[in-house]
């Protein structure tokens, strides 16, 4: 573009100056010939103009060809580039689409799922709800509340691997001089001995306590309660479950069928189970209770592994005397066997040998009687015989 511009420049210079030329020249002519000067001046200028602006034209639409043949290259290219962004973009919008559908698909199931666990947790937090119900109904029992503390009990032996009738006894009379008692369970120790349990234990102001409503009540509560624990204790030990001469331990066992409930008594009044325990009396929560069982259980199974083992020592020494025996008998018949062994070999060798002997010479005189009783053949008979 430039080119051509220039190019016009130069031709126009070139056509004014030669017209400034023809003016001089003109100026020395005479005036008859100033007409004929001008028309051959403004047809050499038009000629010129005309010319320059033709090669203007013809270089200034080459230019723009070019320039236009590679803007149209360019914008293809660009145009392709832009192609390829948008499938990227189209593309990438097409996954995000999907990823979204999926998102909604899955967003619809998990709350499907999290409705229907809702709905679970309702209906399993009303069934909680009833037994809380029912168990708060059978503690205001004092019946019922028996019977619940048995079950408890009952599943610590279950745990413990304690049967009915071998490890231990449900209600069992027991002689204690001033009549009869019966004990919740009676557990059976080695050589003889027992050692009872009671499951019974006052819970009313401890449920009172829970659902108290004034600090002053909760006070009160807790005071009655702690009281209670302590008579339990010392019913225990007033009702003979502890008398040695009897085949029973020192020690007596109060099942408390609640971790809270000990606890609490721990929280609260710690002095309680020491003061119960210089009455021998051995207050059990259901975890304390399956670690005495686990004592009680070892201690029964290691006396009847000492009892077993003095068992198999005796049976040890019987069997050695007869292993002795067994030896010496053995030690015999071995001489036994040698000595035939021995017998046999002289039988198969020397004896043999020496049979076979006046055989050998039997044989041998034989054969010299059948070579001696042969005939000689004659002549003849060779003759006859050819």
């Amino acid at each position: 573009m430039l080119t051509s511009v220039l190019l016009f420049v130069g031709g126009f210079l070139l056509g004014l100056g030669v017209g400034l030329l023809a003016m001089v020249w003109v100026k020395k002519q005479s005036d008859k010939s100033v007409e004929s000067l001008k028309e051959t001046f403004t047809s050499l200028s038009f000629d010129a103009l005309s010319r320059n602006s033709e090669e203007f034209l013809r270089l200034a639409d080459e230019k723009i060809k070019n320039q236009t043949e590679a803007n149209n290259q360019q914008m293809d290219g660009k145009k392709n580039l832009i192609d390829e962004t948008v499938k990227g973009l189209k593309s990438d919008l097409e996954k995000v689409q999907s990823l979204m559908t999926n998102l909604e698909k899955d967003r619809h199931q998990k709350f499907g799922e999290l409705t229907q666990e809702l709905k679970r947790a309702a209906t399993e937090t009303e069934k909680l709800q009833q037994t809380t119900n029912k168990l708060q109904s059978a503690l205001a029992n004092t019946k019922s509340r028996g019977q619940w503390g048995e079950r408890m009990a009952e599943d610590v032996l279950r745990m413990a691997g304690f049967v009915e009738n071998i490890n231990y006894h449900k209600q069992m009379s027991i002689d204690i001089g001033t009549g009869n008692s019966r004990p919740d369970y009676t557990f059976m120790l080695p050589q003889g001995q027992m050692v009872h349990m009671d499951v019974k234990f006052p819970l009313d102001n401890y449920l009172n306590y829970l659902n108290a409503t004034s600090e002053v009540e909760k006070v009160s509560f807790e005071k009655q309660f702690l009281a209670d624990t302590r008579r339990r204790v010392k019913e225990a030990t007033e009702r003979g479950y502890a008398d040695t001469t009897k085949g029973t331990l020192d020690y007596v066992l109060v099942f408390i069928p609640n971790e809270q409930v000990y606890a609490f008594i721990h929280e609260h009044d710690s002095s309680i189970l020491d003061e119960a325990m210089r009455q021998k009396v051995i207050l059990c929560s259901p975890m304390t209770l399956y670690a005495v069982l686990a004592v009680i259980r070892q201690a029964v199974d290691n006396f009847q592994l000492e009892k077993t083992a003095g068992q198999m020592l005796n049976l040890l020494g019987v069997f050695k005397k007869e292993w002795g025996k067994f030896t010496e008998q053995l030690e015999k018949v071995e001489k036994k066997f040698v000595e035939t062994h021995n017998s046999f070999t002289h039988l198969v060798t020397t004896r043999r040998n020496q049979l076979e002997k006046p055989l050998q010479k039997i044989e041998s005189l034989r054969q010299q009687e059948e070579t001696t009783l042969i005939p000689v053949d004659s002549d003849d008979n060779k003759s006859k015989q050819a």
